[in-house]
C-alpha cells in the first residue's frame, strides 16, 4: 500500500532461480475492485531468467578411444570430442585445447578448438609409437572460465586382411525368423529389436570393428555393453528404433548394417534385416520432407528468418492442431535453441546469432510437430541449414617461404616445385589464380611459370649451376570474389650440382717440358700437375694418376696433390726425353676425366733447347700407347753388341768342331788295324751266307767292260731324289746336288756301273743317304776325306745322317742313330 492509498504490486523472488531448469515464467496478474458485482482485469507478466556462468562444460564421456591406421595422410579426421554447457551465450561457448599431452602428441595431432575434431597433423608410424594417450580440456568463455577434461586413447592400427562378419539374432519378445523381424508401430523409440554380433579374425587394430546402420531408416545401433574386458575384435550391439514407426507411411524397412574394421585399407561387410511394422490406429502430424535443406548466407543479422516448416495431420479437430518446437538430433546433445528459434504456431525458423561459414558451414536440428490429441502424437523433420559463403577471407599460403632444390641440366618445362595455397571461402570466392611475380632483380622473368590448378612451378630453361646457383621470386594468389583478395609467398630455388664438367689441367701445358738432372735424389719433386673442376663437392674432388709413358717406373704422382716425384734411380739409359701421360679423374658419378702430357728431359744441362723442343713437338703426334722414355739408341747398341758377340762365338765353335773331327779321323787312319777288303769282322746273322766267287770281268757284245773286281775301293752313296725316287749312280746324285762340285767319281767314269747294286755282303754296312733338306747339302761346309787306297770314303763333312733306315736288294739293316762309324765296303 502506498501513502496515497493505492496498491503497487511488487514481484519478489522467493526461491532460487535456475535458468537451466526454467528460463522464463509467465504470471497472470489480476486486479479486482470492491464493488458489487466486483469488476476485475488481468495482465500477463513474463519474467525472463538471464544466464550466469554457473555450469561447467561436460564431455559426452570421460574417455575417448579411437583407432588410427598408420601412415594416415595429414588432415585425416580421427574423432570429434563433444562437450556441452548448459549455460548460454558466451558462457556456453566451448573451446577445445590439449591438456596433459606430450610433445609427440602435439607434433602428430591437431585439435580444432571450435569443433573438437581431432585429426592427423603428421604421419604416424606404428613401429615408432603404437598408442597415444592424452587429455583434452573443454573450456567455456565465461568469466571466470570453467573447464572439463576427457582422456583420449589413440591406438595405431596395423594392416588389415580379414572381412568382418555380422550375425543378427533374436532378442526379447520381438519375433525374428528367416531374417524378418515384426515390430508394432506403437513401439517406443529406442526399443531394442535385435542383437547384432560383429567379429573380425584380425588382431590388434585390424580387428576393431565399427558397425553402423546405412540409409535413412529409424533404427540405430548401440553397444550392448561398455565393459573394458570385451575383446576388441568381437562386439555386440542392440538394434534400436531411433524414431516412431508409422504403418501408414512405411510398412517395411530393409535395415542394412555395415561393419567396417579399422585396418588400412579398411575392409567391410554388410548384412540386412527386414523389419515389418505392425499397424495401430494413429495418425501423427506429417512433414512433406524428412529433411529440409536451406541455404543461408553468413554474416547475417540476428533475428532474420531462415525457413518455414509446415506439417499436416490426417486427423481433425484437436488432434489436427499442431505446435512446432526445435529439438536436437538423435545422438546429439547440441541444443539448437541457442542459435535458432521457431514460432510454435507458424513454423518460422529464425536465427539468433551471427553465422560464420568458416567456423561452421552446416547446422542440423530437428523440428517436431505435435498434435493436441490425447495421447499427443507428433512428427518431426530434420532441418539442415547450409551456410553460404561470402568473400571474407584472403588466400593463405601454407608457408611464407617455399624452398626447393633442383638438379642442374634439368630438361626445360620440367616441374621444379609445388606451392600450396588455400582459401577458407567457397565457390568462386575460393577459386584462386596463381602467377609468378618477378623478384628484385627480375630473376624469374620468363624463366618460370606456374600451373594454376596444382600450384606446380615449371622452368622454361635448363639450369646451369655454374652460371647461377639460386633463384628467388614471389608467387601471388588472387581469389575470384568481389572484391578480390590476394596473398603472396616467396619461392627460393637452389640449383644442385651434377658432374657435367670435366677437369681442366691448368699446368703444365702439353708442349712444355721440365729439365731433370741425372744426379737428382729420389723423392725429388719433378713438377706439379694443377687441375681445376667447375663442379663442386665430390664432383670437384680430383685424383691424379700416371697411365702411360713410365715403363721404368721412375716417376710417381701423388693422387691428391698432383705432385710428380722421382722414385727410381736414374741411369745412363734414362737420359733423354720422358713423356708421362697423366690422367685427372673427378669423383662424380659417372666420373669425368682429362688427360695431360708432362715432358721431363733428363740431362745435366739444357745445351740445345731447340732439339728438346723438336722432340716434344714429335711427342705430341706420337700415339699415347707408345712409350717415350730415355735414350732409344742405348738399348739398340746393346742389342747390336750382343749379336756380334754371338756371331763370333758361333764361328769359333764351328772351327773348333771341325778341328776335332779332322784330328780324330787322322788318328784313325794311322792305326795298325785298318779295314781289309773282303774281310768280315763278325758274323752276319741277318743276311744269308753267299759263296759266289769272284770272276774276272769280261767285255759284252757292245764293248762294255765287265764288272770291276770286288776288291776295288769304292764306297756306294745312295740318295733319293726330291720326288722320292732313287738315284742310279753317285754321279747323278752329285750332279743334281747344288754346291757339290767337290764330289767326284771314284774308280770309274761316267759310264761306270753301280757296283753296289750287285754286291752281296755279309757285313752290316749302312748306306749313307744325302737328303736335299739336310743342313749340309748345298752349303759351303763340305769336305772330301781321302782315305788310304784300301778304304776310299766320299761324303759330306758337316752332318751325315746315319740314323735312317735303308733297305737294298740284298739286305735290310737298321743302323743305330747313336753309332757314328761308317764302314767301307771290302
Amino acid at each position: 500500500d502506498t501513502l496515497d492509498g493505492e496498491k503497487q504490486p511488487q514481484l519478489i523472488v522467493k526461491g532460487a532461480l535456475d535458468r537451466e531448469q526454467r528460463d522464463s515464467y509467465e504470471l497472470s496478474l489480476r486486479v479486482r475492485d470492491g464493488g458489487d458485482p466486483a469488476r476485475s482485469s488481468q495482465a500477463i507478466l513474463r519474467v525472463l531468467i538471464t544466464d550466469v556462468n554457473d555450469n561447467s562444460p561436460r564431455f559426452e564421456k570421460s574417455v575417448y578411444e579411437a583407432d588410427l591406421a598408420e601412415n594416415s595422410s595429414p588432415g585425416t579426421p580421427i574423432l570429434q570430442l563433444r562437450a556441452t554447457d548448459l549455460d548460454v551465450g558466451v558462457n556456453g561457448q566451448i573451446e577445445y585445447v590439449f591438456g596433459a599431452a606430450t610433445e609427440s602428441v602435439r607434433r602428430l595431432l591437431r585439435l580444432d578448438e571450435n569443433s573438437g575434431w581431432l585429426s592427423v597433423l603428421h604421419r604416424i608410424d606404428r613401429e615408432e609409437v603404437n598408442q597415444l594417450r592424452f587429455t583434452v580440456m573443454a573450456r567455456d568463455r565465461g568469466q571466470p572460465p570453467k573447464t572439463d577434461k576427457a582422456t583420449v586413447v589413440l591406438n595405431i592400427r596395423d594392416e588389415n586382411d580379414n572381412v568382418p562378419t555380422i550375425d543378427i539374432r533374436k532378442i526379447g519378445r520381438i519375433p525374428l525368423r528367416d531374417g524378418v523381424a515384426s515390430v508394432a508401430e506403437d513401439v517406443l523409440v529406442d526399443t531394442p529389436i535385435a542383437l547384432v554380433q560383429v567379429s573380425d579374425r584380425d588382431q590388434g587394430e585390424n580387428g576393431v570393428v565399427t558397425c553402423t546402420v546405412v540409409g535413412d531408416v529409424p533404427f540405430q545401433l548401440k553397444p550392448a555393453s561398455e565393459g573394458e574386458g570385451e575383446p576388441q575384435n568381437k562386439r555386440k550391439y542392440f538394434l534400436h528404433t531411433s524414431a516412431p514407426l508409422d504403418y501408414e507411411a512405411v510398412r517395411d524397412y530393409n535395415v542394412v548394417i555395415v561393419a567396417v574394421d579399422s585396418g588400412s585399407p579398411s575392409l567391410s561387410s554388410n548384412n540386412s534385416l527386414l523389419v515389418r511394422v505392425g499397424d495401430t490406429n494413429d495418425n501423427p502430424p506429417m512433414f512433406s520432407q524428412a529433411v529440409l535443406e536451406v541455404s543461408f548466407p553468413e554474416n547475417n543479422l540476428p533475428g532474420e528468418r531462415v525457413a518455414t516448416v509446415v506439417a499436416t495431420d490426417a486427423d481433425s479437430g484437436k488432434n489436427a492442431e499442431i505446435t512446432y518446437s526445435l529439438e536436437a538430433l538423435p545422438l546429439s546433445s547440441e541444443t539448437p535453441g541457442s542459435i535458432f528459434s521457431i514460432d510454435p504456431d507458424s513454423g518460422d525458423v529464425s536465427v539468433q546469432a551471427v553465422l560464420d561459414r568458416e567456423q561452421r558451414d552446416t547446422y542440423e536440428f530437428q523440428v517436431t510437430a505435435r498434435d493436441k490429441g490425447v495421447p499427443s502424437l507428433q512428427g518431426s523433420t530434420t532441418v539442415v541449414v547450409r551456410v553460404s559463403d561470402r568473400n571474407d577471407n584472403e588466400p593463405r599460403f601454407m608457408q611464407d617461404v617455399f624452398t626447393f632444390y633442383v638438379k642442374e641440366n634439368l630438361q626445360p618445362n620440367s616441374p621444379v616445385g609445388m606451392v600450396t595455397v588455400m582459401d577458407f571461402d567457397k565457390g568462386r570466392n575460393a577459386e584462386l589464380s596463381l602467377s609468378i611475380q618477378p623478384g628484385d632483380h627480375d630473376q624469374a622473368a620468363g624463366i618460370f611459370s606456374i600451373e594454376n590448378d596444382t600450384g606446380t612451378i615449371f622452368s622454361t630453361v635448363s639450369f646451369d649451376r655454374e652460371q647461377q646457383t639460386s633463384y628467388t621470386f614471389k608467387v601471388k594468389a588472387v581469389d575470384g570474389g568481389e572484391p578480390p583478395r590476394s596473398a603472396t609467398a616467396t619461392v627460393s630455388l637452389f640449383v644442385m650440382d651434377e658432374n657435367d664438367n670435366a677437369p681442366t689441367v691448368t699446368f703444365p701445358s702439353n708442349s712444355s717440358y721440365t729439365v731433370l738432372p741425372p744426379s737428382s735424389n729420389m723423392r725429388t719433386v719433378v713438377a706439379t700437375v694443377v687441375a681445376t673442376d667447375a663442379d663442386t663437392g665430390l664432383n670437384a674432388d680430383l685424383n691424379y694418376s700416371i697411365v702411360g709413358g713410365n715403363p721404368f717406373k721412375l716417376f710417381e704422382i701423388d693422387p691428391a696433390s698432383g705432385v710428380v716425384s722421382l722414385v727410381g734411380k736414374l741411369a745412363p739409359k734414362h737420359y733423354g726425353l720422358h713423356r708421362l701421360v697423366v690422367q685427372v679423374n673427378d669423383s662424380g658419378q659417372p666420373p669425368q676425366s682429362t688427360t695431360a702430357l708432362l715432358h721431363v728431359f733428363v740431362n745435366e744441362s739444357l745445351s740445345n733447347a731447340t732439339v728438346v723442343e723438336s722432340q716434344v713437338a714429335r711427342s705430341l703426334h706420337t700415339p699415347l700407347a707408345q712409350d717415350i722414355a730415355g735414350d732409344p739408341s742405348y738399348e739398340l747398341s746393346k742389342q747390336r753388341l750382343s749379336i756380334v758377340i754371338g756371331v763370333v762365338a758361333g764361328i769359333m765353335t764351328v772351327i773348333l768342331l771341325i778341328l776335332v773331327v779332322v784330328m780324330a779321323r787322322y788318328c784313325r787312319s794311322k792305326g795298325k788295324h785298318g779295314y781289309e777288303a773282303g774281310k768280315k769282322d763278325h758274323e752276319d746273322f741277318f743276311t744269308p751266307q753267299q759263296h759266289d766267287k769272284a770272276k774276272k770281268p769280261k767285255k759284252d757284245k757292245k764293248g762294255k767292260k765287265g764288272k770291276q773286281p770286288l776288291y776295288s775301293s769304292i764306297v756306294t752313296v745312295e740318295a733319293s731324289k726330291p720326288n722320292g725316287q732313287r738315284y742310279d749312280s753317285v754321279n747323278e746324285k752329285l750332279s743334281d746336288s747344288p754346291g757339290m762340285g767337290r764330289y767326284r767319281s771314284v774308280n770309274g767314269g761316267p759310264g761306270s756301273p753301280d757296283l753296289a747294286r750287285h754286291y752281296k755282303s755279309s757285313s752290316p754296312l749302312p748306306t749313307v743317304q744325302l737328303h736335299p733338306q739336310s743342313p749340309t747339302a748345298g752349303k759351303k761346309h763340305q769336305a772330301v776325306q781321302d782315305l788310304p787306297p784300301a778304304n776310299t770314303f766320299v761324303g759330306a763333312g758337316d752332318n751325315i745322317s746315319i740314323g735312317s733306315d735303308h733297305c737294298s736288294e740284298y739286305s735290310c739293316q737298321a743302323s743305330s742313330k747313336y753309332s757314328k762309324q761308317v764302314r767301307a765296303l771290302p
